[in-house]
């Protein structure tokens, strides 16, 4: 099996190297009318349909404007080659689906990703602990497949293979497909689709465990994907979802969730429907503090064996309490943001009179969404410290703010937390930073100055 797929793998990675070469030729060769044409277009093609139940009732509720893909990171000589797309978010008024009105090429946006999970220690911190909750509550045995969707460089299947049980990852990444070979994790560079689980069943690839982190809602097709699992699924297969949850979003003002890469962000209601339509359920629902508040859903056909807990009709409950299902909650939501806009662009500016210096702790994908939308620039922010060697040299999208490595450099009088859901373990890190007088600014739920752990 490991042979067949490696041929199998190797041919897909030729074409896709192809694939991407043709892509980064298109991007360098883009002509002011080119990028004219592309802002435009993503405008005129904005969704109509709604990704999970397919109705036509879409209410767009936040605009956030024209912005580049937030993980493309160019030199500072490339900008003026830079694609911008219309960003803005609708909801289903039928299921209350909260989606992307507009999604660039997947190509585009995920085949050179910098985003590289190891690096992030309180996500490979997560991913420990979560692979052995995983395991122990399906009962694995000795062996067991699991396959990982969007494996990026394979820190969460190590944390499996650590349990005794035989992993695959599926990911289109070039740069992180190598980093997971390093690891020691075969990868399939491929898209997750229908298409790759036909492949992945004739060759009889039977997974006990699917998982999907911080994946479910990165695609641009929901139905496409959950056909690919159906393919390689029986019924002792659990595939494990966590997604950002729409309900923290809304309760902590999280609106720099929104960016292209996100197709959409699911509550509970909305994903049940589209699940049924595909004879699949939500056996079991966890929630979890991770990347500002995530569920891991347990997602099993509906003839499996595993009864449907009471976790799932709480975290119905929940939502509707939340007013999730009512328009009118999207529209504070928004008017929310707009007050934290105001603050944090009105500190910066007195920490700019005052003649303080301000970086950018990390370059995040959700840091370009607050930026551009912020209008933050270098005149505010002077520049972004960073780990991850994919970003450093370049610039913020859009903003152009340089990234520069973090141990390159002095700290300033303060840091703008953009990764606030890591505030905590960035606290740790700095704590000698901040014990001397160093403070962070966290810009959600509500910006704030904060400084050490007491």
């Amino acid at each position: 099996l490991c042979g067949a797929f490696q041929v199998i793998g190797e041919d897909k990675a030729v074409w896709q190297r192809g694939r991407i070469m043709a892509t980064e030729q298109a991007t360098s060769a883009n002509t002011a009318s080119e990028i004219a044409a592309a802002n435009s277009d993503s405008k005129n093609k904005r969704r109509t349909t709604c990704m999970g139940c397919k109705c036509t009732n879409l209410v767009l509720f936040h605009d956030l404007g024209q912005q580049p893909n937030g993980n493309t990171f160019l030199y500072a000589n490339e900008v003026e080659k830079e694609l911008f797309f219309d960003l803005s978010m609708q909801v289903c008024t039928d299921c209350f689906l909260v989606q992307l009105s507009y999604y660039p090429s997947a190509d585009f946006m995920f085949s050179n990703h910098p985003y590289v999970s190891g690096l992030n220690k309180p996500v490979v911190r997560h991913f420990e602990i979560l692979a052995k909750h995983i395991v122990n509550k399906i009962g694995t045995e000795n062996g067991d497949l699991v396959i990982d969707v969007g494996c990026n460089d394979g820190s969460f299947l190590k944390c499996f293979a650590k349990h005794g049980l035989r992993v695959l990852g599926v990911d289109p990444g070039m740069r992180t497909g190598e980093l997971a070979k390093k690891n020691g994790v075969l990868v399939f560079k491929q898209f997750w689709s229908h298409e790759t689980g036909k492949y992945l069943s004739g060759l009889n690839v039977r997974p006990r465990i699917i998982t999907a982190t911080a994946v479910f809602y990165h695609v641009p097709d929901l139905h496409d994907f959950v056909l690919g699992l159906k393919m390689v699924m029986d019924e002792t297969t659990v595939f494990v979802a966590q997604c950002v949850n729409m309900r923290d979003v809304i309760e902590k003002n999280e609106f720099d969730h929104f960016y292209h890469e996100h197709s959409c962000i699911y509550s509970i209601s909305p994903l049940i429907k589209m699940l049924a339509i595909h004879g699949l359920r939500i056996h079991d629902v966890e929630m979890s503090d991770i990347h500002g508040g995530s569920f891991i859903a347990y997602i099993v056909r509906d003839k499996s064996p595993l009864k449907t807990t009471k976790s799932v009709a709480t975290a119905l409950h929940d939502d509707h309490e939340a007013g999730l299902y009512k328009i009118d909650t999207y529209h504070q939501f928004v008017s929310h943001v707009e007050l934290n806009k105001r603050n944090l662009v009105a500190l910066l500016q007195k920490l700019r009179a005052e003649k303080k210096t301000v970086y950018a702790l990390g370059a995040p994908v959700k840091g370009s969404t607050l930026l551009n939308y912020f209008g933050i620039g270098p005149d505010l922010v002077e520049l972004a410290v960073e780990v991850n060697e994919f970003k450093v040299g370049r610039v913020i999208p859009g903003v152009h703010i340089p990234v520069v490595d973090e141990r390159s450099v002095g700290e300033p009088d303060y840091y703008l937390v953009l990764a606030w859901n890591f505030a905590d373990f960035f606290r740790e890190k700095f704590h000698e930073y901040l014990s001397c007088g160093g403070r962070f600014i966290v810009p959600c739920p509500t910006v704030e100055i904060i400084g050490p752990k007491e």
